[in-house]
């Protein structure tokens, strides 16, 4: 099967736009959500068994906490699409992303610690706990759509709660056990940025708060001034917390990928809020680290750089992973869409085809998860504890969105309130 390509000269036509919004609902639809489901539910113990080799094979038992919160809110992301209403999986969606939901309530919380775990069994018997806590993040979201459609008053004030557990142990200082000592403080990128989607999506779930318009200004706030850098054209992944860089392997580290995730969340920022100055931020952040993170020579994203072009100490640096592509689909077709600037448009052609022309498999569906720098395969998985349904049917799901012509995304308010339940915040 010969791989679908994308032009620009396509996608400036109205019926072009049509014919490529139609694709990506298919991929999504017909190749990505069949691979997945239903095969990965766990109809014995609940929850999603989603570590799936090349056929969909089963190739590990554990399951990730990270994984049970974000594909149930996939789900729920599906079941809320209004080309979808009338769709008859719908109810199977929720169903599933509820026997997630459950699996979280019933195995996933550490009671004592007053946090998640990031790794329990296929019983939900726990493995690990990590230090970090974004399996609250992803959790959260879930709960929040989980609130929104069935008006659970308890779902809402999960959500809430685990919200504000992220929030406090990420800024508290003292709250986050450390991983280094004091000689070389570091504060990072990605607790910033996943802050900022997290409140978003709680705010399109739940309704306007002002808490989550706080975290949301202070996010874009200190990745605008601590972690962006116009003079050294890229954004950061660590700083020390004056913004300046820690001239160490550590310090001078760029990730493409993060950085262009984190691009479109400020250009989705300043679509709702119609806020050119916050779009032009998220273009600018999207250029610069297209450039640092584009191979020249077999194309694709490289996974991580040196700000000053020294060689990178992970081994995995040149490797092409398959998130900041799909990363890389939102944030080049979102700042097209604001902005009308042809380059955009050009780069998420060049994404797109790249990417559908060897990650994909078009004998199993979905994508494999890593690749080697030239493009091969490394490795015949598709899910794992870190790869799920996620972030490639969220990237089919929003280009789907932004390139149908009545784009219900683009008429979201930040100011629509869920009437589903008021709950303390």
């Amino acid at each position: 099967m010969t791989p679908p390509q994308l032009s620009a000269a396509l996608l400036m036509q109205p019926a072009g736009r049509r014919e490529a919004a139609d694709m990506y609902r298919r991929l999504l639809l017909d190749d990505c959500l069949p691979f997945w489901f239903p095969r990965c539910l766990d109809h014995q113990h609940g929850g999603f068994l989603h570590c799936l080799d090349r056929d969909g094979t089963l190739v590990d038992t554990d399951k990730s906490v990270w994984a049970q919160g974000r594909m149930s809110w996939m789900l729920q992301a599906l079941a809320a699409t209004p080309q979808l209403q009338n769709d008859p999986r719908r109810d199977d969606w929720r169903s599933w992303a509820e026997s997630g939901l459950n699996f979280l309530r019933r195995h996933c919380f550490d009671e004592p610690a007053g946090q998640m775990y990031f790794h329990v069994t296929r019983e939900g018997r726990p493995i690990r706990r990590r230090r970090y806590v974004y399996s609250e993040a992803f959790a959260s979201i879930a709960f929040a759509a989980h609130a929104e459609w069935s008006r659970s008053e308890e779902s809402s004030q999960i959500a809430w709660d685990l919200f504000r557990t992220f929030t406090r142990v990420n800024f508290t200082p003292g709250a986050m056990p450390p991983k280094f000592t004091e000689t070389r403080p570091l504060i990072g990128l990605a607790p910033r940025m996943i802050t900022l989607v997290t409140a978003q999506e709680m705010r399109r779930r739940l309704g306007t708060h002002s808490l989550l318009h706080e975290w949301i200004d202070r996010c874009i706030h200190e990745i605008e001034t601590l972690f962006y850098r116009p003079d050294l054209d890229c954004v950061l992944e660590t700083v020390q917390p004056d913004g300046q860089i820690s001239d160490h392997f550590d310090g001078r580290l760029l990730n493409p990928g993060h950085a262009i995730e984190g691009a479109w969340f400020i250009l989705e920022e300043g679509r709702i809020r119609n806020d050119e100055r916050l779009i032009q931020l998220g273009c600018r952040m999207l250029d610069c680290m297209w450039l640092r993170g584009w191979d020249p020579q077999f194309g694709g994203l490289f996974y991580f750089r040196d700000v000053f072009g020294k060689p990178v100490q992970e081994y995995w640096h040149d490797m092409k992973f398959w998130w900041p592509h799909d990363e890389a689909l939102i944030a080049t077709l979102l700042a097209w869409r604001l902005t009308g600037q042809q380059r955009f448009l050009v780069r998420h052609c060049d994404v797109f085809n790249w990417a559908c022309s060897r990650f994909a498999d078009p004998e199993h569906g979905e994508w494999f998860g890593y690749l080697h720098r030239d493009g091969t395969p490394s490795s015949t998985l598709k899910g794992n504890l870190w790869k799920s349904f996620f972030h490639h049917p969220r990237a089919l799901w929003m280009c789907w969105q932004l390139l149908d012509d009545q784009n219900p995304i683009s008429k979201t308010s930040p100011d629509a309130v869920c009437p589903a339940v008021q709950t303390s915040v």
